[in-house]
């Protein structure tokens, strides 16, 4: 998602303006509304003595759960573009379509968000369909599908505002992050390689940062106004936010080495720091006190840790099985390497 550079907003929008360049960089709001929406029906039933009946994939096409899923499908997705219309479009005009080059901003931090939130968003499509006895087939391009409208929906939304633009490299990943779901069902109908985020946020430091008026305040202080506290800082805070493909090694034997865990998982990761603006840094406060950090290096990091596949746990219990495969979207904390473009490699015996 892109945000042009134009004119000076008014002052007392500039806090409204960065909660929402960064709010709208981050859909991953948007899988967990989507399968917490459909299985909104389910919660009630799933308390009853069938429960592990209502919760396992119907054998043959189930007529009442079709017209349950599309009725919550369709009402959350109205719901949610509605939602977003109003809050996020509403202050700017309308224009024609036209579309915006965003490629290099927030050094790829929102492409990775772009591909792991269409990749999610599938997944959770998919598996609501396959509950309602669609074939797996059938539910895995169904859910790809879903889950590249909702995406496509929005990039639409930015072609038709003044503060936006339709954006191919948004629409390259989100088509990407879909894609890797679709290709692995119908290659191996199941996940081998999937998509999580963790955030860890930075030590910021309470040193004082000056703003261009002359005022002064500390650096930790400013950067809380600007994207707040858990959870709104875990979709807001690019700096702390890592993405990572999460690669499951047993899954590749034809015969699964005894030495190999089913649930273990190999994690490669992707971030960055000192990322406070779209290409430089600086922070824009309520009264509209401009705070520059261009001494702060803009790096990016690589990473190498170990993850935990939640579906594949030895777990029966069928409550417990759903909750860890809608909880399967965000990696478990683990021992780290870490690379850097700065030249500094560093280990973290335990990282999110």
């Amino acid at each position: 998602m892109a945000y042009p550079v134009v004119g000076k907003p008014r002052t007392s929008h500039f806090l409204q303006l960065w909660t929402r360049q960064y709010a709208r960089h981050n859909r991953l709001l948007f899988p967990i509304t989507w399968v917490w929406v459909c299985l909104l029906p389910i919660g009630p039933l799933g308390a009853q003595n069938h429960l592990h009946a209502l919760l396992t994939p119907s054998d043959t096409l189930n007529r009442s759960r079709i017209w349950t899923v599309s009725a919550g499908g369709a009402l959350g997705y109205g719901a949610a573009m509605y939602g977003l219309n109003k809050l996020w479009y509403t202050d700017y005009p309308r224009e024609k379509f036209h579309t915006f080059n965003d490629w290099g901003e927030w050094e790829h931090i929102d492409k990775a968000g772009h591909a792991l939130t269409a990749y999610a968003e599938s997944q959770f499509a998919s598996t609501i369909f396959r509950w309602t006895g669609l074939s797996p087939q059938a539910s895995a391009w169904l859910g790809a599908g879903t889950g590249l409208l909702f995406q496509s929906t929005i990039e639409v939304f930015d072609g038709f505002s003044g503060g936006w633009g339709f954006s191919w490299g948004d629409m390259a990943f989100n088509t990407g992050g879909s894609s890797l779901f679709l290709g692995q069902q119908l290659l191996w109908k199941e996940q081998r390689i999937r998509l999580k985020i963790s955030h860890t946020p930075p030590p910021y430091g309470a040193q004082p940062i000056r703003a261009t008026s002359g005022i002064s305040r500390p650096f930790d202080q400013t950067v809380e106004e600007l994207y707040g506290h858990f959870p709104a800082s875990f979709f807001k805070d690019y700096n702390g936010m890592t993405t990572w493909a999460t690669v499951n090694p047993a899954s590749f034997f034809s015969q699964k080495p005894a030495w190999v865990p089913a649930w273990l998982n190999l994690a490669v990761g992707y971030g960055a720091n000192n990322v406070f603006g779209a290409y430089g840094n600086a922070i824009t406060d309520a009264e509209g006190n401009v705070f520059y950090l261009q001494d702060l290096p803009r790096y990016r990091q690589l990473y190498l840790s170990f993850d935990i596949d939640l579906t594949r746990l030895p777990v029966k219990n069928p409550l417990l099985r759903t909750l860890f495969a809608t909880l399967n979207w965000i990696k478990i904390p683990s021992p780290t390497m870490e690379w850097n473009s700065l030249g500094q490699p560093a280990f973290h015996w335990m990282y999110w």
